[in-house]
């Protein structure tokens, strides 16, 4: 990997570990499904404007059902229960939960695609689900039922995303990235449309949560999967997974910084009990080794 493909994975990584501060601080003004739809909606109008700056054709009518999915399940979803889970939760635990999704992901594609996950992913699935277990169980912070559901929305967000991420590589072979970013924001934006409507807050925001708003769609949204999109194009899916690793990381750092969350034993124990388990659900399988040849007297 390059140092520029290095500089974007960070970059990425910042992204997406800032979203978790962003919806902690605006979905108990706004409420989870509005936020949602703010930062989705926002998000569809930004990269469809940089489209026609780039004049890029992107042709989203002609694929319009598969984006509705792509966006119910990849964006609209997720996004609410992660919304959801913060309004228990900080911003620290819900991105260390959120790196449960390649281990969501590994079950999906064995449900689904009948593929079996071997030694290395079956050991990393159980290693998650002990760092979950340790992460929520072993804690100063006392348990109760409002807790253990949110525990639940933001797994629920990671199964989401591992469905979405399967989908997206079904329905994503012949489609350019910027289409099939634009096109799965504004999918989840006409999906939420309604609830957003019935959910509307009925006091204005406080600039917190705008300023949030602002940066959870333009910045983790728009400009994080344009990044997202171009590691895939540069370095390859198996090496942009590595993102998955900084995601928790900078989403920890931010909510210590900025929203003075406390970073418990368990905290930390969790955290790297659940990134050794990405490391083993994502590792390559080595291929079996060629028979020798005789050699010939």
């Amino acid at each position: 990997m390059s140092r520029k493909d290095f500089t974007v994975l960070l970059l990425l990584a910042f992204a997406w570990g800032a979203s978790f501060l962003f919806m902690r601080i605006a979905s108990p003004e706004l409420g989870p499904v509005f936020t949602t739809e703010l930062r989705v909606a926002l998000a569809a109008a930004a990269l469809l404007l940089y489209a026609r700056i780039t004049r890029r054709q992107l042709g989203l009518l002609r694929h319009w059902k598969p984006f509705l999915l792509l966006g119910a399940l990849n964006a609209a979803l997720p996004f609410t229960l992660i919304c959801m889970a913060e309004l228990e939760l900080n911003a620290s635990l819900a991105a260390i939960l959120n790196a449960t999704t390649p281990m969501f992901t590994a079950l999906a594609a064995w449900g689904i695609r009948g593929e079996k996950p071997g030694l290395s992913k079956s050991v990393g699935l159980v290693i998650g689900l002990a760092g979950v277990a340790v992460l929520v169980g072993w804690s100063p912070v006392p348990l109760s039922g409002k807790t253990l559901l949110s525990v639940l929305f933001s797994l629920g967000a990671a199964l989401a995303y591992g469905l979405g991420g399967l989908y997206a590589t079904r329905v994503g072979r012949d489609l350019a990235p910027l289409t099939l970013a634009a096109g799965q924001q504004l999918g989840a934006a006409v999906i939420l449309l309604p609830l957003a409507v019935i959910f509307a807050p009925r006091h204005l925001p406080s600039a917190a949560a705008v300023y949030s708003v602002l940066g959870l769609s333009l910045v983790c949204t728009a400009v994080a999967y344009l990044l997202y999109f171009y590691l895939i194009q540069s370095v390859g899916a198996v090496k942009t997974v590595s993102v998955t690793f900084l995601v928790p990381v900078f989403g920890l750092m931010w909510g210590a910084l900025f929203l003075n969350e406390p970073i418990y034993a368990n905290t930390l124990a969790g955290l790297t009990i659940i990134l050794l388990s990405v490391m083993l659900v994502n590792r390559k399988p080595r291929p079996a080794a060629a028979p020798a040849l005789d050699e010939q007297a």
